[in-house]
């Protein structure tokens, strides 16, 4: 079952190696290959840690994900489908990228770009609000970014301010395809119930089948979220924010221009079917006129200067992450000796679960 998930490999104008080579089972990169330094963030199935390269001294965040744990909770599908999604994120300038996965016996690594600018989450919550031309900088290179998955059949359904990072020079990144699902095509529905509360589009609520249109919903929870410093149906009591998001109206709040009421009022439209995005996807965002001094080919090439430049001072700066995460210890176990990695070919394909999960570039330059 695990090779029905690799989607299109045309899309991918590269292999992946299944062979069986050492420690990692990859021959381009192991656990010792890397100094584990920091712990910069958490999950359910593991942590991020910012590590070094020994052979180039480079940075990368490295992802270490427990295989038991993915497996007792069956989730190996998301995980095959997250590398999946990496594999095709390389062409994007504002997702994260993929260096190398790799796993031994008892976990999964993910090789990531070490993006070091802050959850826009850390910088929404230090200034409450961004002015509206701050918001419509991030919020059209997010929309250029989940374009770019709806072109690849792929819905993203977690976008959320803590998934998605500024680099050094301020511009956004999206993380975390944990929860991306693929194969979705315009005019596919999935109905899986997952995502973040207050970000939830109404139709995920009700466990109906939904489309890429949430996606556009949630982009709509940030966009409010950056202006008036709340999600829009935003409720302590889980129950009554879910009320609020399937029945209560968007109330029109001061403060913002006619054009951002009016991009809210699209994407946040309880019924996907007459949400904005619902007939012709990133192009109806694109020519809202909320983006109408937007250059969209200028914005893809990064050409448009970011309106705020992080306090970044290195290329390991971890000032901008949560002293929660980084002042932990980095265990040992994810960098033992290549004794503790063995992997013999039965134990590499644990139960199939993760076949193929191990990748490198198709050269070691394509990325320096």
């Amino acid at each position: 079952s695990g090779s029905s998930s690799d989607a299109t490999p045309s899309l991918i104008n590269f292999t992946t190696r299944n062979i069986n080579l050492g420690p990692s089972g990859n021959p381009h990169a192991k656990p010792t290959d890397f100094d584990f330094l920091k712990v910069i963030g958490k999950g359910s199935f593991g942590k991020v840690f910012l590590a070094k390269r020994k052979l180039d001294s480079k940075y990368y965040a490295i992802k270490v994900l427990q295989k038991k744990v993915i497996l007792n909770r069956k989730e190996q599908k998301h995980i095959m489908a997250e590398r999946n999604v990496l594999l095709k994120n390389v062409k994007h300038p504002f997702l994260v990228g993929l260096h190398y996965s790799f796993q031994t016996t008892d976990k999964l690594y993910f090789v990531l770009d070490f993006v070091n600018g802050g959850e826009l989450f850390f910088h929404l919550q230090k200034e409450r609000t961004f002015l509206e031309s701050r918001a419509r900088f991030y919020i059209a290179e997010m929309a250029s970014a989940l374009g770019y998955l709806h072109s690849l059949n792929i819905v993203y359904r977690d976008l959320k301010p803590e998934n998605i990072l500024l680099d050094h020079e301020g511009h956004i990144v999206l993380t975390d395809f944990g929860l991306c699902k693929e194969g979705i095509s315009q005019t596919d529905t999935t109905s899986t119930f997952c995502g973040t509360p207050e970000y939830l589009a109404p139709e995920v609520l009700r466990k109906q089948p939904y489309d890429n249109t949430v996606d556009w919903w949630c982009l709509g929870s940030v966009l409010y979220e950056m202006l008036f410093g709340l999600p829009p149906f935003y409720s302590r009591d889980t129950h009554e924010m879910y009320d609020n998001i399937l029945h209560k109206p968007l109330v029109m709040r001061a403060g913002a221009s006619n054009a951002a009421w009016s991009l809210l009022q699209g994407l946040l439209e309880k019924d996907g079917a007459l949400r904005l995005g619902a007939r012709e996807d990133f192009n109806e965002i694109k020519t809202h006129p909320f983006f109408s001094t937007i250059n969209w080919n200028d914005l893809e090439q990064k050409k448009i200067p970011p309106p705020f430049t992080p306090n970044v001072n290195s290329y390991s700066d971890i000032s901008n992450f949560d002293p929660e995460f980084t002042e932990e210890m980095v265990p040992n176990s994810v960098c033992w000796t290549q004794e503790h990695s063995i992997v013999n070919a039965s134990v590499m394909e644990a139960d199939d679960a993760f076949v193929g999960f191990s990748y490198a570039p198709p050269s070691e330059d394509s990325f320096l």
